[in-house]
């Protein structure tokens, strides 16, 4: 073969190789693979766009992202198609949104489960922007869950029961924040220099979103921000809230965070130093950024001279980038020697320190001098600093005066208090206040305004206080105004009337909303719900009351009902079944109710999947 043919072959070999490598990136192949010339991608790409990653951000597990394969999306949306009689979960994704995760974020996804997802979105296509419709296959693991290993429960994270959804409810998803199990590994530590705190206080995460069939469309796998053996990295994950700009925060442990639903992190940061154990309450500033933290005291030196870790009572600000601006020291603000609750409240159920063995059993005034004689701190029921005199389960705040209002279990009160710390007002009973709170005692009125009697801590008429109440928080509607403010609350109602009753059945929870008047120093009852149903709605611990402007509604979540105990086996023959109750505002029966069976809950409530992507 002469030079000239050789040449002519091998640019005609050439130009077919070129031309089969240019189709191979040209066409939207399946899948690609690398050659021992050089470096390539193995992943596959099922539609117009990039490939499919589940879980992106290894915390959970029900989201997936989309990735963009280079272009620039605008005008993107995204539904969830339902299972036969399921929930359509159907959303916008601002543009940044979509810059933010490389892609389109896809939320809501049903566990184990080959999930049809219907995108659109628009790209530009040569010189031309082009509106695209797709549609992907998108499959998810079963739902994963620690266990205990001893099956006290005979759920994973619980078994649902539907009972009750109006249609103008039907589109709801609620942000559920459980309980997991107490773990071998997780009691291991506790502080002992200085004494006391709440460093034990470890149950596994367990939190989830359903939709109004039941269907978990979310949950957290918290491996990879969650260890049960580390002081830095355990603690009962409490507190969530959804801010406005649809992310989630709360706390755990010695930390405070921020993610996206996705499961990006915002930031994840240690408590400062000179405070710990977060537990239960966060709440964001929305006009400065600023956090309030219900946290301790990690090292308060008393009038004794004795320095101990404070337990759950000290209020801590910090800015967004988690410097101290201010905190609320409660054993200075308030008297944390007033023992009225103390001693009436029910030594089984503190809390989630729940010892049925005590359950019935109250203190006596012996018994705790005889704590403070002996030096016995830590997360205990006793008066004085560095016991669990006050046990603040929620913090919120009030803009128009610069405020906060907490409350306070072991006191059964909810309290304003100003920025320079003083008492504005406590919504409790009388007994026990000492100057000078006297004079900050509201006062309770019927809707004429006409002064309600009461004896001791028992009042005429429909009136009642809330009784180791969780959840005391600001009614954020037109109807607080001026110095006129509703205060919504979850009366747990144990040591109602500051006693226990003749037999354990005869106890019962509230729904309840408050009408303050905080010039005339007065309150009034404008709601309640749960006193009819009796003990079978009964919440010992935990729960909540929440409004909600978007459906002018309040809900509520009766988060420890219904178990049962067999005193012969000390073991539970029935675990808790949590009830979400949401009612339209003031009315008297629930337009939602849904019951989990199995799961001893803390918090639950909307969660704005619209928010969330803010397009």
């Amino acid at each position: 073969m002469s030079k000239q043919k050789a040449h002519q072959k091998l640019n005609q070999l050439t130009a077919v190789l070129m031309m089969a490598a240019a189709a191979a990136l040209a066409a939207p192949a399946v899948q690609a693979g690398a050659g021992p010339s050089g470096p390539g991608y193995t992943y596959e790409v099922p539609g117009q766009l990039g490939a499919v990653a589940v879980n992106p951000y290894k915390i959970a597990p029900l989201t997936a992202v989309i990735y963009n394969g280079g272009y620039v999306l605008k005008n993107v949306s995204v539904r969830i198609v339902p299972k036969q009689n399921g929930q359509e979960i159907a959303y916008k994704v601002g543009d940044n949104q979509a810059k933010t995760y490389g892609g389109i974020p896809v939320f809501g996804l049903y566990a184990d489960w080959r999930n049809t997802v219907e995108v659109e979105y628009d790209r530009w296509q040569g010189d031309q922007m082009k509106h695209i419709k797709e549609t992907y296959r998108i499959w998810t693991a079963p739902a994963y869950v620690e266990t205990d290993g001893y099956g006290a429960r005979d759920t994973g994270f619980f078994n649902p029961e539907v009972k009750k959804v109006d249609p103008e409810f039907k589109d709801r998803l609620y942000f559920v924040n459980n309980l997991g199990q107490l773990d071998a590994r997780s009691t291991k530590t506790v502080w002992n220099n200085p004494v006391g705190g709440a460093l034990q206080w470890n149950y596994s995460p367990q939190n989830t979103i359903i939709d109004t069939t039941g269907e978990i469309r979310w949950y957290m796998l918290p491996e990879t921000i969650y260890s049960f053996d580390n002081i830095w990295y355990g603690g009962t994950m409490m507190g969530f809230r959804q801010e406005a700009d649809g992310a989630m925060s709360w706390g755990y442990g010695q930390r405070y965070a921020k993610y996206d639903i996705m499961g990006r992190e915002i930031f994840n940061r240690r408590l400062p130093t000179g405070y710990a154990d977060f537990s239960h309450a966060s709440k964001k500033i929305e006009s400065n950024g600023h956090y309030l933290l219900r946290v301790a005291s990690d090292g308060y030196k008393r009038p004794d001279n004795k320095i101990v870790r404070t337990v759950r009572d000290v209020i801590l600000e910090v800015d967004g980038d988690g410097n101290v601006v201010d905190d609320f020291r409660l054993f200075e603000i308030l008297d944390p020697y007033r023992d009225n609750v103390l001693k009436a409240i029910d030594q089984g159920a503190v809390c989630l320190n729940i010892d049925p063995a005590k359950q019935g059993k109250t203190l006596t005034a012996e018994e705790l001098a005889k704590q403070d004689q002996n030096d016995h701190f830590g997360d205990i029921v006793g008066s004085g600093a560095g016991r669990n005199w006050a046990h603040v389960n929620s913090v919120d705040y009030d803009e128009t005066d610069d405020s906060i209002i907490i409350s306070s279990r072991h006191q059964s009160a909810i309290i304003k208090i100003g920025r320079d710390k003083k008492v504005k007002w406590i919504l409790g009973s009388h007994e026990g206040w000492k100057t000078p709170y006297q004079d900050k005692l509201l006062q309770p009125v019927d809707k004429n305004g006409k002064p309600i009697k009461c004896e001791g801590s028992k009042c005429e008429g429909d009136f009642d206080w809330t009784w180791t109440q969780h959840t005391g928080w600001k009614v954020r509607s037109e109807l607080s105004k001026g110095d006129v403010i509703y205060i919504s609350a979850f009366d747990n109602g144990d040591a109602r009337g500051m006693e226990q009753p003749a037999l354990p059945e005869m106890k019962y929870s509230r729904a309840v909303v408050y009408k303050v008047d905080q010039k005339k120093m007065t309150v009034e009852q404008v709601w309640e719900y749960g006193k009819e149903r009796g003990h079978a709605w009964y919440s010992p611990v935990t729960s909540l009351t929440e409004y909600y402007g978007d459906k002018d509604s309040i809900m509520v979540y009766s988060a420890t009902a219904g178990a049962e105990f067999d005193w012969k086996t000390f073991s539970y023959t029935k675990f808790p079944s949590p009830v979400i109750d949401e009612f339209k505002w003031l009315a008297k029966e629930p337009s939602v109710e849904i019951i989990l069976h199995g799961a001893e809950g803390y918090q639950a409530f909307p969660f704005d999947v619209k928010k969330a992507f803010h397009p």
